[in-house]
């Protein structure tokens, strides 16, 4: 079975039997039909996924790989705060009539810094110090900059990125304040996992050991029957993720440069719903 699967379960059924609910207490997200969107959950949750072993997807339940990688690209590669710039509508609830989403995620990426060794944004600063300061303990990046936080229709959840190079081999850890774990958390898990995939590609290394601390992961109210049922499912192999070993400049991947191969997954019953 999957390790991914093993770690979702472990979580999903922490979160339910000893989490905090927040009943009782005023809360900003909102269902559709305007009701107040509860949560169970834990404070402080550490997964550890080693991309030497397998590829963390569930099967679980399916996790829209084509989509997530979209969405990556469009942070990470376009650093774009635009919806006409991303090929889903998961960021429809919180774009402007223009498209955008305000100074948030890509848009802090892109933003440009000066360093002694140059002037670059924060994702070309990864790629300059990996290739020429792998053993530097400052490669990271944050995009919660709260000089901008009231510019941006949704401040960050998955916020900063921690690389360390150990030999021959690239690391990360994936810091997230909030995470609504049924609908994203596999989703942020997929994403990160392709990010170092990538990084490390370009870099000549190997992609080794990413680790996705949450501070706040929590199941909403109306998501635990689903929740529930998921984990009652089935359990299969990983499958096998192809990356195109052409690729030495991380601007050139699209979302065709990765290949699942013999994905197998557990469908969903029903739409899960999203607070807002």
């Amino acid at each position: 079975m999957s390790r991914a699967d093993e770690i979702f379960a472990q979580n999903m059924t922490d979160i339910m039997e000893n989490g905090f609910w927040d009943t009782d207490l005023p809360v900003r997200p909102k269902w559709e039909d305007g009701t107040p969107a509860h949560t169970v959950k834990k404070f402080g949750i550490v997964n550890r996924y080693n991309l030497q072993e397998e590829f963390p997807i569930l099967t679980i339940r399916r996790t829209a790989f084509k989509s997530c990688v979209d969405e990556l690209l469009w942070i990470w590669q376009k650093k774009s705060n635009n919806i006409h710039d991303l090929n889903s509508h998961i960021w429809d609830s919180w774009a402007d009539e223009t498209g955008s989403i305000g100074k948030a995620y890509g848009y802090q990426l892109g933003v440009k810094h000066k360093y002694k060794e140059g002037e670059f944004d924060q994702v070309d600063r990864v790629l300059f110090d990996l290739k020429n300061n792998p053993s530097s303990r400052r490669i990271m990046t944050n995009i919660y900059n709260f000089q901008d936080l009231h510019e941006m229709n949704l401040y960050p959840c998955a916020y900063s990125m921690t690389f360390n190079v150990t030999g021959d081999t690239l690391n990360g850890i994936l810091n997230q304040r909030s995470n609504d774990m049924l609908t994203a958390n596999n989703w942020n898990v997929v994403q990160y996992a392709v990010l170092l995939i990538m990084l490390a590609q370009v870099s000549g290394l190997k992609a080794g050991e990413l680790v996705h601390v949450i501070a706040d992961a929590h199941i909403y109210d109306r998501h635990i029957p689903m929740v529930k049922e998921i984990l009652q499912n089935p359990r299969h192999s990983a499958p096998k993720l192809i990356v195109d070993s052409t690729i030495t400049n991380f601007y050139d991947f699209t979302v065709d440069s990765f290949q699942l191969v013999d994905y197998e997954y557990e469908k969903l019953s029903t739409k899960i719903p999203v607070a807002i």
